[in-house]
């Protein structure tokens, strides 16, 4: 049955989470965030989605149980009246048990021409967690098209891939063409393109029901840009930050993400077509409502002042 209400005040849209498991996954997302997953290799958290392999339902509400693809459909409203034909990003969390591939992903020309009309995959991590000597993949050493295929081709990992050292609060943002992985023992909160598409270049050799994992050597290949930006301009530290106020990290052609460090009280007007905000630490709430971390939700066009109440952490993000 279709849903087509009209309301004078726009509800924050409270979103359930879709979980991924995953032959690195593990169970962190139900001991730091309380989730309730569906096994001990849960490797994702589709936490703010609306793409066909993971579309999140509203919690809560007069929009209780709908869609969050089906919202942006029949309500756009909502979301400032895109033109936009699907919902623009995606926030997940990631808990690698082990080791993720190592990866690439496509920009918006290669993926609309080689996959179905997808988008493209520009996306940027902050580091929620991970142990003391935590490094993740960011960029690799080859020189030329021609080393870098050497390189791949004679299975050269080792110099190829280049490692750099991170820190919980750190902030990375991965553009298309750029070589990464995440590693073993992180938790990530990611903020992407609404895409699901990843060419691996390596997989460690592991097997999934007795078979490896399939490659995507040639269109890692293609999209892979050579030579990779300098590591000291990949990372960011996001830990020292003003407290009650939105501090922006990344502003790219396909979003804004900031994050924000709540003590006490923070005021401020919504006035983005829509918000997106992730609760990462503590607890609180927003305009009288209860916040606890694991919480994710949207504020729509429109909605006016936000009062943020308590001692609490977010990552907020809007589209371009």
């Amino acid at each position: 049955m279709e849903r087509n209400y009209k309301l004078k005040m726009k509800p924050i849209l409270f979103l359930n989470p879709v979980f991924k498991q995953s032959i690195w996954g593990g169970r962190q997302l139900k001991v730091k965030f309380g989730y309730d997953i569906p096994g001990d290799n849960t490797g994702e958290c589709w936490a703010v989605s609306a793409h066909p392999n993971g579309d999140c339902t509203v919690k809560e509400g007069i929009y209780e149980g709908v869609f969050l693809s089906e919202l942006w459909e029949k309500h756009p409203e909502l979301f400032g009246n895109p033109c936009t034909d699907r919902f623009p990003l995606l926030v997940k969390i990631i808990d690698a048990k082990e080791d993720l591939s190592i990866q690439v992903h496509p920009d918006d020309a290669y993926a609309r021409e080689h996959e179905n009309g997808s988008l493209g995959k520009t996306e940027c991590w902050y580091i929620l967690d991970g142990p003391e000597d935590a490094a993740l993949v960011v960029g690799h050493n080859a020189g030329s098209k021609e080393e870098l295929s050497d390189m791949i081709h004679q299975g050269r990992w080792i110099e190829l891939i280049r490692e750099i050292p991170v820190k919980k609060g750190d902030f990375i943002q991965i553009n298309p063409g750029t070589v990464h992985a995440i590693k073993g023992g992180l938790m990530i909160l990611e903020t992407q393109q609404n895409s699901d598409i990843t060419y691996r270049v390596y997989d460690y050799d592991r097997l999934t029901d007795g078979k490896p994992r399939a490659l995507h050597v040639q269109q890692s290949i293609d999209v892979i840009t050579v030579p990779a930006a300098s590591a000291d301009k990949s990372v960011k530290d996001a830990r020292q930050l003003p407290k009650n106020k939105m501090n922006e990290l990344i502003s790219c052609d396909y979003y804004t993400v900031w994050k924000l460090e709540v003590e006490g009280s923070l005021s401020f007007e919504q006035s983005y077509p829509f918000l997106i905000m992730s609760v990462i630490e503590g607890e609180g709430s927003i305009n009288g409502r209860a916040l606890q971390k694991g919480d994710h939700f949207i504020l729509p066009d429109g909605f006016g002042n936000v009062e943020l109440q308590g001692k609490i952490q977010l990552i907020a993000s809007c589209a371009k």
